[in-house]
């Protein structure tokens, strides 16, 4: 059986605490290794070993940080087909969609190498009488990246990059149920230049989490998961005195106006509803067509598209989605699909009974597709995280955008339509974090920050773009004023520009 440890201080250090997790291969739920539990002794000597070292990672100029990141952007692009086959065989999703998982995090490694401006803050030439003033952005000292399942590349990439970039020591807490990429890429970060014990991988679970949470020398901490969780992470941390970002559950709306191109709406929705067998933060969870033309027209397109849905093990070339993670998600999704039903949605496309020649045991769920959902339904409140698309029917548009305005959570959403008023409107008004226009998973790219509003996320600043730089930074302001000039005799009133 294969043994995953973890990553301390440049080398693979195994797990000492006698606790393990089994890591499956979700296409044939048989268990493909074993992946150490981190005691908080073992959190601790990775702390103290990025403690140690940080400090010169700090003083090194951007410019030689900056280099690391070229070489690992390179060495990212050398390795693609063997990280996606790493990232799929624990995951479960189609080797494209692996890729597309690791370039996501490879451009936010792109965005860093321009840490040398990034980095720049501001300077006041005679702010006061000979007085000169200044800001200097430095790092937060260590921080931490607690990262879910979903994104094994991406999203510790998201974290570590701009984290290190900016001077900071990193402590990585993936999943446990994908954790073989985390640490190549922390082997890969080392063959690039990054000196050892700046980026350390640590697996484990809730004992390991908090562990980071408490500990005394971890400043900042970033985490992705659920909204329970998040809001936990975010008060522990805040309580232990850390900054925090941590980002929450979804459920993204997409409005489809009666002026839409219909086949173009389609193929969005069953890309981003159905594509990573739903288990994204951003996927299209909810079709909300305005007028039953509308709704009728798309439930007629989408119905034979979910129906010819290729599901299928991440070595089928051509499947378009393969399973979910493990068997208690499979389960989670097929008991909101049963509870759908027991509620009054219309079930058109039932994927309860997908079975899969070869693949008995592994936990694949079929496309489903419901229509005549309400908001009142469980269905619609929570975050299936399958393949599952629920469609809304709006009598009109602020029937429509009413819908995601009033929905807990405030993640992304949608809107497709030819009309530039509409689109302008809706994109103004609603209270949701990341609006797409024609565009049906608005994730930004590198350079804007990602992030969402309402319980979808919890702190001041979100990932990447110039938010994370912000974030893994804390701001210096120097006043400074020579001898020349200063008046002889103390002052005893606040200074001031009078």
């Amino acid at each position: 059986m294969r043994q995953i440890g973890h990553f301390i201080g440049g080398k693979h250090v195994a797990g000492t605490s006698g606790r393990k997790a089994n890591v499956y291969n979700p296409a044939t739920g048989e268990v493909q290794a074993e992946v150490a539990l981190a005691s908080d002794a073992e959190l601790d000597a990775a702390v103290q070993n990025a403690k140690t070292v940080q400090p010169a990672w700090a003083a090194t100029n951007p410019q030689r940080r900056a280099r690391v990141f070229m070489k690992f952007v390179a060495l990212l692009n050398e390795n693609m087909d063997e990280l996606a086959e790493m990232l799929s065989k624990e995951h479960g999703k189609t080797i494209e969609d692996a890729k597309g998982d690791v370039i996501r995090g490879l451009e936010v490694c792109e965005f860093v190498i321009g840490i040398p401006h990034l980095a720049k803050s501001e300077f006041t030439e005679g702010a006061g009488p000979n007085i000169d003033m200044y800001s200097i952005r430095q790092a937060v000292g260590i921080g931490a990246g607690i990262t879910p399942f979903n994104f094994p590349g991406m999203i510790p990439m998201w974290m570590f990059a701009p984290a290190i970039a900016c001077g900071n020591a990193f402590i990585l807490k993936p999943s446990e149920r994908d954790p073989s990429l985390p640490i190549r890429l922390a082997e890969l970060m080392i063959e690039a230049g990054l000196p050892a014990g700046i980026l350390n991988v640590v697996n484990g679970d809730k004992g390991a989490v908090d562990a980071i949470l408490t500990h005394p020398d971890i400043s900042a901490v970033s985490f992705v998961g659920s909204t329970p969780i998040a809001r936990y992470v975010y008060g522990t941390a805040a309580m232990n005195g850390k900054r925090a970002q941590c980002f929450g559950g979804a459920k993204n709306h997409m409005i489809i106006m009666p002026d839409a191109d219909l086949d173009q709406a389609a193929n969005a929705l069953i890309g981003a509803g159905y594509g990573s067998a739903g288990e994204r933060c951003m996927a299209i969870s909810v079709a909300v067509p305005v007028g039953e033309e509308t709704a009728n027209k798309l439930i007629a397109k989408l119905t034979p598209m979910v129906e010819s849905l290729r599901i299928g093990p991440y070595t089928d070339e051509k499947a378009d989605l393969g399973p979910v993670v493990t068997k208690e998600a499979q389960a989670r999704i097929m008991g909101l699909i049963n509870h759908g039903v027991e509620e009054g949605a219309k079930l058109v496309v039932d994927g309860r009974d997908f079975k899969l020649q070869g693949y008995e045991n592994g936990y694949f769920v079929g496309g489903c597709l419901f229509d005549h959902v309400t908001p009142d339904m469980d269905i619609y409140k929570t975050e299936i995280f399958g393949p599952v698309l629920s469609v809304v029917r709006a009598k009109n548009y602020e029937e429509a955008l009413s819908l995601p305005m009033k929905h807990e959570y405030g993640n992304g959403v949608a809107i497709y339509t030819r009309d530039g008023d509409a689109a302008r409107d809706f994109a103004s008004r609603v209270n949701i974090g990341m609006v797409g226009v024609n565009v049906p998973i608005p994730v930004p790219l590198a350079y804007h920050s990602f992030g969402g509003w309402k319980s979808s996320s919890f702190g001041d600043l979100n990932q990447h773009g110039t938010d994370s730089i912000k974030f893994w930074t804390r701001t210096k302001t120097v006043t400074s004023r020579w001898p020349s000039g200063i008046k002889d005799g103390a002052e005893f009133v606040i200074p001031t520009m009078k």
